[in-house]
């Protein structure tokens, strides 16, 4: 990419998105585009091709999704699968037509069977049955892989897709009933802290062991294998190390200063036990993630303390 190149960063408002847009215009890229919801709807794809024809961005990052923990994918499956593949299959398609030179699609870590070996490597894709509670938005994910594996085979594009594990970081969602993990604990921790509660809950045992990596970690991959790679091969994005989600709420509880206790609700369930990825394949291209869990998670404190309180 030429500091002038004509980039489109579709979804910058959220999590994945801001944090490409971040990076980009720290290094210096003068050209970006991008849209509001409101200001074009990714599910229409007349309004998208209306809006590639008119613009002809050179470089895509599609990270545009509807995303969510375990309750939002089990009450909204419908709006999971079809917000992702439409907005995902009318912004690869478009980008065909009108001449994109390359395309970045942001997959899931989710695509992966729920009980493939551990860590997972990019060939364990379909090679088993996947996660029941989230299977809608893996399955749309899955769909966007395979359009863009298809698309180079038979177009010749340049469309590669990647694979980020967990994500925390500025602009994450904190509402408990659709957030991750890692961000609920963020504002469980807080609020308990504030209204001088006697203990905070944490759903299940807390023996699952998560991967989690630094958003701004994520897009500074993104950059790296816009520039580097050009396989149509999936690739992984992760730091290559776990946590267990007690050891997550310990770190969380110090870093908000909450002095009461952390009960875990075995009645809840934990989903799968372990989710690592295997990351030689960026790793052995030159790229490591950069950020320690405790300083990301102290960034990420921070700047939700800024927004909310």
């Amino acid at each position: 990419m030429e500091y002038n190149s004509k980039i489109y960063v579709a979804g910058h408002r959220g999590l994945v998105g801001s944090a490409i847009l971040r990076r980009l215009e720290s290094e210096g890229y003068k050209n970006i585009i991008h849209k509001t919801r409101k200001e074009l709807d990714l599910t229409r794809q007349s309004a998208v091709e209306a809006f590639f024809e008119k613009e002809k961005p050179e470089y895509v990052f599609l990270a545009a999704a509807k995303v969510g923990g375990i309750y939002a994918n089990s009450t909204y499956p419908a709006e999971f699968i079809y917000s992702n593949l439409m907005a995902q299959a009318n912004i690869i398609n478009a980008a065909h037509i009108y001449g994109a030179e390359k395309l970045l699609f942001l997959g899931s870590s989710c695509i992966y069977p729920r009980d493939c070996p551990q860590p997972m490597k990019e060939e364990y894709l379909l090679s088993g049955y996947l996660e029941p509670t989230n299977e809608p938005y893996a399955v749309a994910k899955i769909a966007g892989i395979k359009m863009c594996q298809s698309y180079n085979r038979q177009y010749g594009t340049n469309f590669i897709s990647v694979m980020p594990t967990n994500l925390y970081g500025p602009n994450d969602n904190f509402d408990l009933m659709d957030s991750h993990v890692l961000p609920a604990l963020i504002r469980k921790f807080h609020e308990a802290k504030v209204n001088d509660k006697p203990y905070v809950e944490v759903w299940g045992s807390g023996n699952p062991k998560r991967e989690f990596l630094f958003v701004d970690d994520l897009a500074d991959a993104c950059l790296f294998l816009m520039e580097n790679y050009d396989k149509s091969e999936i690739i992984n994005i992760g730091t290559g190390e776990d946590i267990s989600i007690k050891e997550l709420a310990e770190m969380v509880k110090e870093i908000a200063g909450y002095e009461g206790d952390i009960r875990f609700d075995s009645s809840k369930p934990d989903g799968t036990l372990r989710k690592l990825l295997d990351v030689s394949r960026i790793n052995s291209l030159g790229w490591k993630a950069k950020t320690p869990l405790k300083a990301g998670i102290e960034k990420t404190y921070e700047w939700y303390k800024s927004q909310y309180f």
